[in-house]
């Protein structure tokens, strides 16, 4: 059922349908959801902007579920700067009959309030349900401003609530239809009052002078003086109380336009739009760090399908590990070894058809196992992370040369090479972590990923792999065998042949290193693996904090099965030059037997259901706690173990 829209919103209907379509983005128990709107702006000046608003009352031909208004009051201020409307709406509910019968209408009713300031140069409206307020309560709140940088244009933002209470076990059914009638009609929104402004031009009237006071005679002055407040309101009409100012959105904090979000971010649907907005309006408040561009958000969004609180808590527990791991300075500090230069079989090439950076891999002639062993699975990994952090800025790069939203880049994989050398183990699970930190923290990132001259052993490969990658991924890929990807419905379709590799049949010189066998001289030696393997131990068990004197630090573990743990944690001091990294392992140990600073610790446990489970096992496992790994003789009978190791 449809309760409406804005009046006054530039939207087509009237004082509540934007924000029925919103909700479902922001859903809880109660049925409690809300929508926010990107900033519109219309290029004309306030006043003319006016003039095309009053138009659409008493009824609008534009807007073919409201069926009319009536004016309830009315009252200006002694100066005429201030004028406030009060009407009655009523729309038609366009729902199915059945729905209809049982509620009992066939139209509903909505109070809207207008206060129109001509001094300030605004319109504040405000307007709520009447039909079924003990049922449903729709509220919603907009306004009309001058644009902050030019004052010829005016900006229009709109916010709304909507409280579902019950609605004769048709709750679901009625956020559905308002969802589904926003969709259609959302698109029309700014072209209403768009039609009104061009009528008034052809209809000769294109300006229209600013407010200005109205001139009293100096006789009158004296004797109005101290009568009547210049601000307060005449009342023209029934009822003379004017009741609160309206709740406004807020106008703190940067907002978003919606022609930028069309110029940067790409189409967005109005329901998309608002989770991003309600989403980074949520970080600007409560994140303490860096806020992330709105193209990262808008990565997550995408992941979980614009279910805002899932895209939240997923974005959470990256920023958290991008905290933990420093990975902001990544590209700043990140030099790889000259050894992983050299037989690293990777790099940037160019972009695809569609403007998309470009990756090449050359993985069937990188020697996965010699690089694990020369320089292991730590080094590997910052790598790839330094690829996907300079893949972001090259996104952002190409999105300023093309004039367009670029926001995933194209990845191609040579396979000529690949042997059951590729296939060890610790090789594959190493592939699998970084499979999981990029999807993790890097979601949407990649655009289509191209797989070419896949040799017979390539199944066994992705049998192991592919049930770790995220379905949206699977369905990038596109794998060619053998020389399938020569000619139409090959590379050509997805690269300019100006820019497809030589070592591909292409005329473009590939300068990717072309990889090779590692000497077994470069192998680490015993005491260094061991050293590396200690340190990755160390970073899989223990989390490491940084806590201000009096400010509460809070974590959260997760563990697969019940049993007996320890929580330990201690005070550490490193060294200054060693404050952002982890402490070795003889620090700590030193630092279990110093006295340290006084802290208090709070905690909280229970033994959560499987089906409570939001997400996979596997996703819980990978937790920083690792608790998994720490009761790792643990076995699948879910009995309680006790563990000696501990856990900070």
């Amino acid at each position: 059922m449809i309760l409406g829209g804005t009046a006054g919103s530039g939207r087509p209907w009237l004082c509540a349908h934007s924000c029925l379509a919103g909700f479902r983005w922001w859903s809880c128990e109660n049925m409690v959801q809300k929508y926010q709107s990107p900033v519109c702006v219309y290029k004309y000046p306030f006043e003319l902007v006016m003039a095309a608003y009053e138009k659409r009352f008493p009824t609008c031909p534009q807007i073919p579920v409201f069926l009319g208004s009536e004016v309830l009051r009315e009252s200006r201020s002694a100066d005429g700067a201030v004028h406030l409307v009060e009407r009655s709406c009523r729309l038609r509910v366009e729902a199915p009959r059945l729905l209809r019968k049982i509620a009992g209408v066939e139209h509903v009713v909505f109070v809207q309030r207008n206060i129109l300031n001509w001094k300030e140069r605004t319109l504040l409206i405000e307007a709520h349900n009447e039909t079924f307020a003990s049922r449903v309560v729709v509220k919603e709140n907009c306004s009309y401003t001058v644009h902050p940088e030019n004052e010829d244009w005016t900006c229009f933002e709109q916010s709304a609530s909507l409280d579902i209470r019950s609605f004769f076990g048709f709750e679901s059914a009625l956020e559905k239809i308002a969802m589904k009638q926003y969709t259609a009609n959302v698109k029309r929104g700014k072209e209403v009052i768009e039609h009104y402004l061009n009528e008034l031009i052809s209809q000769g009237t294109s300006h229209i002078p600013r407010w200005t006071p109205a001139p009293v005679p100096e006789e009158d002055t004296h004797s109005q003086a101290g009568l009547r407040d210049p601000g307060s309101l005449e009342v023209c009409g029934p009822g003379s109380a004017q009741g609160p100012a309206p709740e406004m959105v807020s106008t703190d904090g940067d907002k978003l336009d919606a022609d930028y979000i069309e110029r940067c971010l790409g189409h967005l649907t109005p329901m998309q739009e608002s989770c991003l907005i309600q989403l980074r309006h949520w970080l600007q408040e409560t994140h303490k760090g860096k806020i992330p561009k709105d193209e990262h958000i808008l990565r997550f969004l995408r992941a979980r399908d614009f279910h805002l609180d899932r895209a939240r808590e997923m974005l959470c527990q990256s920023l958290s590990w991008r905290k933990q791991h420093q990975v902001d300075l990544l590209l700043q500090t990140w030099r790889p070894p000259a050894l992983l230069e050299e037989f690293y079989a990777g790099g940037w090439h160019y972009q695809d058809i569609d403007g998309r950076p470009l990756y090449i891999l050359r993985l069937g002639h990188m020697d996965t196992k010699g690089l694990m062993k020369a320089v292991g699975e730590e080094v590997l990994l910052q790598h790839v992370l330094c690829v996907n952090e300079e893949g972001q800025k090259r996104c952002e790069g190409n999105t300023k040369q093309f004039g367009r939203p670029i926001s995933s880049w194209t990845c191609l994989v040579d396979l000529e090479g690949l042997s059951l050398r590729h296939l060890w183990r610790p090789g594959i699970k190493a592939l699998l972590h970084m499979i999981e930190v990029v999807e993790d923290n890097y979601p949407e990132t990649l655009g289509r990923l191209l797989i070419v001259r896949a040799p017979r052993i390539f199944p066994v490969l992705w049998t192991l792999i592919s049930p770790f990658i995220n379905e949206n991924t699977r369905q990038k890929f596109l794998i060619y065998s053998g020389s399938n990807y020569q000619g139409p419905g090959g590379l050509v379709d997805y690269l300019d042949k100006e820019v497809i590799p030589d070592f591909l049949g292409g005329e473009c010189l590939c300068n990717v290193p072309e990889g090779g066998l590692v000497p077994k001289s470069l192998y680490l030696t015993e005491e260094d693996q061991e050293h590396k393997d200690q340190l990755q131990q160390w970073r899989e068990t223990y989390q490491s904090a940084s806590v201000l004197r009096g400010a509460p630090h809070e974590g959260s573990h997760v563990t697969q099965w019940p049993g007996v743990y320890l929580l330990q944690w201690q005070m550490h001091s490193a060294p200054g030059h060693m404050a952002c990294s982890l402490p070795g392992v003889e620090d700590v140990l030193m630092a279990l037997h110093s006295p340290g600073p006084r802290c208090k610790l709070l905690y909280y446990y229970e033994v959560l259901a499987s089906e409570d489970f939001r997400g996979s096992m596997s996703s819980l496992e990978s937790c920083t706690s690792r608790f998994s790994q720490l009761s790792a003789t643990t076995s699948s009978s879910g009995q309680s173990h006790s563990s000696s190791l501990v856990s900070r």
